[in-house]
Protein backbone atom coordinates (compact mmCIF):
# COMPACT_ATOMS: atom_id res chain seq x y z
CA UNK A 1 0.00 0.00 0.00
CA UNK A 2 3.26 2.30 0.33
CA UNK A 3 2.97 2.41 -3.63
CA UNK A 4 -0.65 4.37 -3.04
CA UNK A 5 0.66 7.04 -1.01
CA UNK A 6 3.18 7.87 -3.16
CA UNK A 7 1.58 8.52 -6.56
CA UNK A 8 -1.01 10.91 -4.51
CA UNK A 9 2.18 13.46 -4.53
CA UNK A 10 2.91 15.41 -7.30
CA UNK A 11 6.05 14.62 -9.45
CA UNK A 12 6.94 18.16 -9.82
CA UNK A 13 6.42 21.40 -8.06
CA UNK A 14 3.95 23.88 -9.97
CA UNK A 15 4.75 27.75 -9.67
CA UNK A 16 2.51 30.20 -8.24
CA UNK A 17 2.24 32.40 -11.86
CA UNK A 18 -0.09 32.48 -14.13
CA UNK A 19 -0.53 29.90 -16.85
CA UNK A 20 0.86 30.00 -20.29
CA UNK A 21 -1.49 29.67 -23.06
CA UNK A 22 -1.30 27.31 -25.85
CA UNK A 23 0.39 24.04 -26.48
CA UNK A 24 3.84 23.35 -26.77
CA UNK A 25 4.51 23.08 -30.08
CA UNK A 26 6.09 19.44 -29.56
CA UNK A 27 2.82 18.33 -27.87
CA UNK A 28 0.88 19.29 -30.95
CA UNK A 29 3.61 17.45 -32.89
CA UNK A 30 3.81 13.88 -30.95
CA UNK A 31 -0.32 13.43 -31.92
CA UNK A 32 0.96 13.10 -35.30
CA UNK A 33 2.20 10.64 -37.84
CA UNK A 34 4.98 11.47 -40.14
CA UNK A 35 5.42 12.33 -42.59
CA UNK A 36 2.44 14.58 -43.12
CA UNK A 37 0.59 17.08 -45.68
CA UNK A 38 0.44 20.50 -44.58
CA UNK A 39 -3.19 20.11 -45.48
CA UNK A 40 -3.60 17.17 -42.97
CA UNK A 41 -1.73 18.89 -39.97
CA UNK A 42 -4.15 21.83 -40.79
CA UNK A 43 -7.16 19.48 -41.22
CA UNK A 44 -6.22 17.83 -38.02
CA UNK A 45 -4.42 20.15 -36.12
CA UNK A 46 -4.79 23.65 -37.67
CA UNK A 47 -7.25 25.24 -34.52
CA UNK A 48 -4.45 24.26 -32.08
CA UNK A 49 -3.14 27.29 -30.18
CA UNK A 50 0.91 26.74 -30.00
CA UNK A 51 2.78 28.64 -27.71
CA UNK A 52 5.43 30.65 -29.16
CA UNK A 53 7.66 34.01 -27.98
CA UNK A 54 5.12 36.64 -29.18
CA UNK A 55 1.94 34.41 -27.49
CA UNK A 56 -0.19 32.10 -28.34
CA UNK A 57 -1.00 31.87 -32.18
CA UNK A 58 -2.98 28.92 -34.15
CA UNK A 59 -0.90 26.51 -36.22
CA UNK A 60 -3.12 27.93 -39.17
CA UNK A 61 -1.46 31.48 -39.10
CA UNK A 62 2.05 29.60 -38.57
CA UNK A 63 1.57 27.45 -41.22
CA UNK A 64 0.25 30.35 -43.43
CA UNK A 65 3.75 31.56 -43.73
CA UNK A 66 5.25 27.97 -44.68
CA UNK A 67 6.41 27.39 -47.69
CA UNK A 68 6.81 23.39 -47.22
CA UNK A 69 3.38 21.70 -48.40
CA UNK A 70 4.77 17.97 -46.83
CA UNK A 71 7.37 17.63 -43.96
CA UNK A 72 8.63 14.16 -44.06
CA UNK A 73 10.05 14.14 -40.24
CA UNK A 74 8.64 15.67 -37.27
CA UNK A 75 11.96 17.03 -36.69
CA UNK A 76 11.21 19.39 -40.43
CA UNK A 77 7.97 20.62 -39.09
CA UNK A 78 9.19 21.98 -36.01
CA UNK A 79 11.96 23.61 -37.86
CA UNK A 80 9.78 24.98 -39.72
CA UNK A 81 7.30 26.06 -37.61
CA UNK A 82 10.32 27.92 -35.38
CA UNK A 83 11.34 29.77 -38.36
CA UNK A 84 7.95 31.27 -38.44
CA UNK A 85 7.66 31.68 -34.77
CA UNK A 86 11.17 32.37 -33.43
CA UNK A 87 13.08 30.56 -31.28
CA UNK A 88 13.14 32.64 -28.04
CA UNK A 89 11.50 32.27 -24.72
CA UNK A 90 7.43 31.84 -24.21
CA UNK A 91 6.24 35.10 -22.53
CA UNK A 92 4.62 34.07 -19.35
CA UNK A 93 2.44 36.97 -18.55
Amino acid sequence: MADEEEDEAPAVELGEGASVEGAPLARVASRLTWPQEKSSILEKEGDAAIRTPDGPQTLEDVLAEVDETYFDTRQVFVDDVLDVVGRGPVATE
